[in-house]
């Protein structure tokens, strides 16, 4: 049984769902690099980056915990073990983490 789930972890997502937590997963790290690499970067007197950044900022971490949320649905219930899924599940309580610690520390 140890060699089944072992080989089925180096396998790519078997499901659906599977590749949709990967794609999340992918979407929200491409935006978090942009994020640190183009946004973060810009002085603070540009017009519009008051305006996007907050929805940039929201979209962003949506995808990341709908990763991690549609990964975990897809371990649990469709008993996906790729070890992919398990990086959007990564992501997903990382992302779950830093909201959390937003509102319960204050600063």
């Amino acid at each position: 049984m140890t060699n089944l789930v072992r080989s089925s972890l180096r396998q790519r997502p078997s499901t659906r769902l599977g590749w949709w937590a990967v794609g999340l997963t992918l979407a929200y790290l491409v935006m978090s690099m942009i994020n640190s690499a183009v946004f973060m970067r810009l002085p603070e007197d540009v017009p519009w980056r008051q305006s996007l950044l907050p929805f940039y900022g929201v979209l962003m971490m949506l995808c990341g915990l709908a990763a991690g949320v549609i990964g975990l649905i897809a371990v649990i219930g469709r008993q996906e073990r790729s070890w992919l899924v398990w990086l959007a599940i990564l992501s997903g309580a990382s992302v779950l983490l830093f909201v959390l610690g937003e509102f319960l520390v204050p600063h």
